[in-house]
């Protein structure tokens, strides 16, 4: 009885540990990296070409407000100030912590169920397929739970000046009343879609990857703490080729997405044509309109800044995590 109730408090311990480190890196790794996010975001929502070349060749009515990322940059600052490159940041981490303390703490439960353990130094033994099946499970729950705030964070960020919602609460207040409830999940398909491949390529490629560091300190050292052991600058190079390869497969995931969530929404003429409501009737019809009216470059607006921002938000987010998680369990157990 009492060993009963001596794993039930492990477990409990081990989920606060879990969401708690996932809470404050998701929040780390989302206020660092908010900048190269707003502008990823205004790329993706803007209809006309996002460079310059492409916009020289066609016989545009209305010319690109965006063409490059240091145009993007440097008019985002003259226009909205320094505070411009958060805007969204609230509900961004009010969506990102609740995910990444959902997602770390579903992972690790996965984890511990596929491999009968629930200490983490067992977990990295997983094969390489649990690992990728763990990461998009986790992923999945972290997004059904938390996806209105990415809605609203996306349309805080993408519509630039003059605003149409002064605040989340008045954004929120607008999609319900216009759009119903069903409003706060729309583009919830193509974000399910997307992060299934994206969360377990994220969670997979860090554990193939960690262990490929494994072995190279295994051949490097004789010492059985440092083979095992992972340092910070090790873990950090792991996350960031872990985030680039998730990034670069879903993108044009993330792009249709972003379509979606902004349906409707009203912007000043400066910013070009806006996605009229209902313009698209599912995902595959947004796919095909897309590479219709935009070609294989509306798929990948803003992957530029989206690999700029997604290498080092999944190098910030697994060092921040471990780090904390290490802090947490030291006070704790």
């Amino acid at each position: 009885m009492e060993e009963e109730e001596e794993e039930e408090t492990s477990q409990w311990k081990q989920a606060m540990i879990n969401s708690t480190a996932g809470a404050i890196s998701g929040g780390i790794s989302r206020t660092v990296t908010s900048p190269l996010d707003v502008i990823k975001i205004r790329f993706q929502v803007q209809l006309e070409p996002t460079s310059s070349w492409p916009s020289l060749r066609r016989d545009l009515s209305t010319p690109s407000k965006y063409t490059g990322m240091f145009q993007a940059t440097k008019d985002i600052f003259r226009e909205e100030g320094l505070r411009g490159f958060w805007r969204g940041n609230v509900p961004a981490l009010l969506m990102v912590m609740p995910y990444t303390a959902i997602q770390f703490t579903v992972l690790h439960k996965f984890k511990t169920f596929a491999s009968g353990s629930s200490k983490t130094e067992n977990h990295i033994n997983l094969s390489p397929y649990l690992s990728y099946v763990s990461g998009a499970l986790a992923g999945c729950a972290a997004t059904v739970g938390s996806y209105p705030f990415d809605l609203l964070r996306t349309i805080l960020a993408s519509q630039g000046e003059p605003k149409v919602y002064q605040n989340m609460r008045s954004a929120a207040i607008d999609i319900l009343r216009t759009r119903g409830f069903r409003g706060l999940y729309s583009g919830l398909s193509p974000t399910l879609v997307e992060i299934i491949p994206y969360a377990g390529l994220q969670f997979g490629t860090y554990d193939t990857f960690k262990r490929w560091a494994m072995a190279w300190n295994h051949v490097q050292y004789s010492n059985t703490v440092a083979e095992e052991s992972l340092s910070s600058f090790q873990l950090f190079l792991c996350g960031l080729a872990a985030g680039t390869c998730a990034k670069l497969v879903c993108h044009p995931l993330d792009v249709v997405k972003k379509r979606f969530q902004i349906e409707g929404l009203q912007r000043h003429p400066r910013y070009g044509a806006r996605v009229e409501h209902r313009a698209y009737s599912n995902m595959f019809d947004a796919l095909r309109r897309i590479l219709q009216k935009e070609g294989w470059a509306g798929l990948y607006k803003g992957i530029v800044p989206s690999t700029v921002k997604a290498a080092p938000a999944g190098a910030v987010t697994f060092v921040a995590y471990e780090l904390t998680s290490d802090w947490l369990e030291s006070i704790l157990t």
